[in-house]
């Protein structure tokens, strides 16, 4: 029913959170005293089920065709389905955890196992195990699993989460072409989706320009640190914001990948909204039961003055301009935009940046404001619009300051407070501007 919602903002792709069956128990103790539960689905126990409590009938067994008439309702309205898929850890946990189907079945195999004793797991992931992605059995099942999902799913592509992980041989340290991104990559039967890695992972494995193969793209996760502090105010960083909005060609360019490679954005569900991001210095994480100490500390983010909630109307007007900045950062940069749902009309969690276990008001979509933040929908679906009309925005190479064959101006200018003059090595420097050329008729 939400799907003319989708249509009206321009949307393109949906990229689901986990749907795979998951346990929702997969919580700690201090969190599940609370009456709290895994609410995101980052702890898959079976890969090739669709999650029964999101079915409309989950006990006729027809988990797999509701499935199916979902994906084919968005693509009869031309949206693809990309799903995020955790395929680093499973819910089986650590040494501590649950015995469910893989720590039975081959455990020796399937995780990786300490060295020393192997009672206890290797944990690169912060959820207390960690899968042996590239054993030849492990990388069979996980592509096979994939392939399921593309042929008899049909989805479009996946986002994998903490995805460097994949590149982590047998003894945990990082291969120089680790056979599971390659086999994802060269797989057939995925060779018209989209992969997409979260190239890094909890153990400080860090991939972001440099994930193995050619057609994935990565979650710029330095894009969004340079707009955020950007738009927050501080000074001397306007060369690293010129290369996001180009693109990121000192990430990708070297090797031969493309602004297409960059999945920008400001926002995903771990963290800050967008609203939040505005409104809150600091995380308030308190109702998840860990005393505030999950979720990250340095957001960079700026509460325009206020901690939180106010009456202020000042404060609220520079928050909204702030939101509307950075949305249209985003739009205006070349690579592939990613916006996180809600963003549009300024959805609140009230400060909490982990809010996994949060199946209540804080976490639900709030129709009501769409109402409330009419003038933030408009503006996001405008530019939208305007990225879409002009294809000077999705350029298919990086910018280069120079004309292309038969034009006769730059494909791109860059200006400060004067015209041509950015103000590359001013440590103050905090204003950035530039002129596009129109794409070349083809």
């Amino acid at each position: 029913e939400k799907i003319p919602y989708l249509k009206s903002l321009g949307i393109t792709d949906v990229e689901l959170m986990p749907v795979m069956a998951f346990d929702e128990q997969d919580v700690p103790a201090t969190v599940a005293t609370r009456g709290l539960k895994n609410y995101w689905g980052y702890s898959t126990h079976s890969f090739y089920s669709p999650h029964p409590r999101y079915c409309v009938s989950p006990l006729n067994g027809s988990h797999q065709q509701e499935f199916r008439e979902m994906v084919k309702a968005l693509h009869a309205a031309g949206i693809g389905v990309i799903l995020d898929v955790v395929l680093n850890h499973t819910a089986e946990g650590s040494d501590n955890g649950p015995t469910i189907n893989f720590k039975g079945l081959l455990n020796e195999v399937f995780y990786h196992l300490d060295e020393h004793d192997k009672r206890k797991y290797r944990d690169y992931t912060g959820c207390g195990n960690t899968i042996n992605c590239n054993h030849p059995l492990v990388t069979r099942f996980l592509v096979n699993c994939l392939e399921h999902w593309v042929r008899d799913m049909h989805v479009d592509g996946f986002r994998f989460d903490l995805a460097s992980v994949f590149v982590r041989g047998e003894n945990g340290y990082p291969l120089y072409n680790a056979p599971l991104p390659w086999n994802i990559e060269f797989s057939n039967t995925l060779s018209n989706t989209k992969i997409i890695a979260e190239a890094w992972d909890a153990a400080g494995l860090y991939h972001v320009g440099n994930f193995p193969g050619y057609r994935w793209s990565e979650w710029n996760g330095r894009y969004r640190d340079v707009m955020r502090r950007f738009v927050r105010g501080d000074k001397g960083i306007i060369s690293d914001v010129a290369t996001c909005l180009s693109g990121s060609s000192d990430l990708y360019k070297d090797d031969g990948r493309l602004p297409i490679n960059s999945i920008n954005f400001i926002t995903c569900h771990d963290g800050f909204t967008l609203y939040d991001l505005v409104s809150y210095n600091h995380k308030h994480n308190e109702l998840n039961g860990e005393d505030n100490r999950d979720g990250h500390n340095d957001n960079l983010s700026w509460n325009c003055g206020v901690e939180g909630a106010t009456n202020a109307p000042e404060v609220e007007a520079l928050r909204r301009q702030q939101a509307k900045n950075l949305m249209a950062l985003l739009f205006l940069s070349q690579g592939v935009p990613m916006l996180l749902s809600g963003d549009e009309m300024l959805r609140t969690q009230r400060g909490n940046n982990n809010a996994y276990c949060q199946d209540n008001e804080l976490s639900w979509f709030n129709w009501n404001l769409l109402e409330k933040n009419q003038e933030m929908w408009r503006f996001t679906q405008q530019i939208i619009a305007f990225r879409r009309r002009n294809p000077s925005l999705r350029r298919s190479r990086f910018l280069t300051g120079t004309p292309r064959p038969g034009a006769t101006q730059p494909d791109i200018r860059w200006h400060g407070p004067r015209l041509n003059d950015p103000l590359w090595n001013d440590p103050d420097a905090q204003m950035l501007a530039f002129t596009l050329a129109p794409v070349a008729p083809t």
